[in-house]
């Protein structure tokens, strides 16, 4: 429901106890006739109860109350004073009063006669217009009404002002409602990334008899990956194409490790299904075989090229720390 500025103004000075008697009177009649004004009233308490929590209680000294007993005997009202009695007459005889009271034959005035004394008539009276006095009433309620709402801003600015001076200054003296909510600060912290250990670096020089190489086999230790480096073999013939083999006494038969592309370098991947050992130990050959590779998975000549690993980069040692 919406509230006209008066009733705002009233609802917050019976909040603020501020009204006369008679307005106080008024807003307790509205508040049990509208509960919308009622919750208005109790809002306007709930703001301002505020002020209560922030402010101490100070007891008066005992001279304030005698001072109010005092000046309440003095202004009592006085009993009212007899009017003086009337003066008492002068004692006289009954000739004398009886001469006093009949006037002398010559003072008697002559009979009035009409035309020789015309007195003028009296003038007339200005008639006052009577005051308008709602105008008056209206601006004494405006002027309440504003200083009403004054004291109400007044007053909810202080509290303002002091509840921000607590909450900076001293936090812990407010309510748990109105305490600043606690600030948490995200620190990122960068943790320097490991370094990685080198791994170890094996090499196999792929040649033929009495020739120089024709490959390099290049071994990484950590991921098993090889790549394979044309150097001084000739291109396949039509038809055909170079395959590389993994040959060992563990595996039975040679292991097909694919056919060696027509580029200067060729990566696979394919050593990573065999274990360290096997991987070092083990004689790498070049066949010449159909074009595609081998179709059966088995070489069909003899090796042209074949070489071992050998270690060319070691693996880094891991560094001991020293106890403090």
């Amino acid at each position: 429901m919406a509230f006209s500025e008066d009733d705002i103004a009233l609802a917050a000075e019976y909040a603020l106890g501020t009204l006369e008697a008679d307005e106080r009177a008024r807003a307790d009649s509205m508040m049990a006739a509208d509960p919308a004004f009622a919750a208005l009233v109790r809002s306007w308490e709930w703001r301002l109860g505020v002020l209560n929590q922030m402010v101490g209680l100070v007891e008066p000294r005992p001279v304030v109350w005698d001072n109010i007993k005092r000046a309440i005997d003095q202004s009592a009202a006085q009993a009212p004073q007899p009017a003086p009695d009337a003066p008492p007459l002068p004692p006289s005889t009954e000739g004398t009063a009886t001469e006093a009271a009949a006037p002398p034959p010559e003072s008697i005035a002559p009979p009035f006669e009409p035309g020789l004394l015309s007195p003028e008539p009296p003038a007339p009276r200005a008639e006052v217009a009577p005051v308008d006095q709602s105008n008056v009433i209206r601006l004494d309620r405006e002027a309440r009404r504003w200083r009403g709402v004054a004291r109400v801003a007044s007053a909810l600015a202080a509290a303002l002002v002091a509840m921000l001076g607590l909450q900076i200054f001293a936090p812990d003296y407010l309510p748990d409602v109105l305490r600043p909510a606690p600030r948490t600060k995200v620190v990122q912290v960068k943790i320097p990334a490991t370094p990685t250990t080198p791994a170890a670096q094996y090499v196999a020089l792929l040649q033929g008899q009495g020739g120089g190489p024709a490959f390099i086999l290049t071994v990484d230790g950590a991921t098993r990956n090889f790549t394979v480096r044309k150097v001084g073999a000739a291109p396949a013939e039509a038809g055909k194409s170079y395959e590389l083999w993994l040959i060992s006494d563990k595996l039975g038969r040679p292991r097909s490790l694919g056919v060696i592309g027509a580029t200067d370098f060729t990566a696979r991947p394919t050593l990573a299904a065999y274990d360290p050992d096997i991987i070092n130990n083990a004689t790498y050959a070049v066949t010449v075989e159909q074009a595609g590779g081998s179709p059966d998975g088995a070489p069909h000549s003899a090796p042209v090229y074949s070489g071992k690993l050998i270690e060319t980069v070691p693996p880094a040692a891991v560094p001991v720390q020293q106890k403090r």
